[in-house]
């Protein structure tokens, strides 16, 4: 938990280690947090308070970047444990938190039932009078450290981003895409957009990268899996991926087995990228490593090639 800028990256332990992470941002005796994990994550979040000595009544916040359950879904979790934390959230997802049913039914609708249980649990509304709306422009006060609530839609229409001026660096959920640590190599992080199996909006997604570009940042903190730097060179292979992956998907679009194709070729597609970034085995490691991620942007890529016929 190495801190830049009393910065500090939590493992949540969702799904596998260096998967998932939360933030931890400590300033003058206080803290912020950024996304929280799943209900099972909670016990690592209060470690991690405990380690970095945060007494759970110095949380002052929690921002969620959205309400995907692998950053939300512990939210109301969390909040019972902080007692002065207040939640933060874009404008679409505030009414999630406050009454989850559309959000569990949505994520069944996804994982299914078993899935969904073993994954996140029960989802614990948070209190309306605790919660936050961000709109777009919404500046968070860490005690004097102001931190800037950006609308950032392309993965979700519900999206934000956080710019911390003090450490020049963005938080980013999962409008910066992926970038696990194994596929890191002698050129640096290695990162794939990812877009959600409902509100993927490739123009849209490709603007959201372009306005955190255009702060120069220092850094970015992606949700998966923590803090990239060489930050122009990856927003740009990931605007280059968007237009690749949707080009991909139009290739397939009217096949009668459209999602095995598209899979097999985003894939393949993966692969020569790893390869070409010198990741030693990249079938290997993608097959491994990606699969999950695979088989939701193939689903996000069929919802847009729908949506646009539609």
């Amino acid at each position: 938990m190495t801190g830049h800028y009393g910065i500090f990256t939590i493992d949540t332990g969702f799904h596998r280690p260096e998967f998932c992470a939360a933030y931890l941002i400590k300033e003058a005796g206080h803290a912020a947090i950024v996304d929280c994990g799943t209900n099972h994550c909670v016990p690592r979040m209060l470690a991690a308070l405990e380690a970095q000595d945060v007494p759970r009544e110095a949380v002052d916040w929690l921002i969620l970047t959205h309400v995907h359950l692998d950053h939300a879904g512990g939210a109301g979790a969390l909040l019972r444990e902080l007692p002065n934390a207040r939640l933060v959230v874009h404008p679409r997802g505030a009414p999630h938190m406050i009454d989850p049913a559309r959000l569990i039914a949505s994520a069944k609708a996804v994982y299914g039932e078993e899935e969904f249980e073993r994954s996140y649990g029960e989802l614990i509304p948070v209190p309306a009078e605790r919660v936050v709306v961000a709109e777009d422009g919404h500046v968070v006060d860490l005690v004097g450290r102001p931190l800037l609530c950006v609308d950032t839609p392309g993965h979700a229409r519900h999206h934000l981003a956080v710019w911390d001026a003090r450490s020049r660096s963005w938080f980013s959920g999962d409008i910066f895409g992926l970038s696990y640590r194994e596929f890191d190599t002698a050129q640096g992080a290695f990162v794939l957009p990812t877009s959600s199996p409902v509100q993927f909006e490739p123009e849209v997604m490709q603007a959201s990268i372009r306005r955190m570009l255009a702060e120069q940042p220092e850094a970015v903190y992606v949700t998966h899996f923590g803090r990239v730097t060489e930050v122009q060179r990856l927003g740009a292979e990931l605007i280059e991926q968007v237009d690749e992956m949707t080009a991909i998907a139009r290739d397939y679009d009217g096949s009668a087995d459209r999602h095995a194709r598209l899979v097999e070729a985003l894939t393949g597609y993966y692969s020569d990228r790893a390869r070409r970034h010198g990741v030693a085995d990249a079938a290997t490691t993608v097959s491994e490593i990606l699969p999950i991620d695979i088989e939701l942007n193939a689903q996000g890529l069929e919802v847009w090639l729908d949506r646009a016929r539609r």
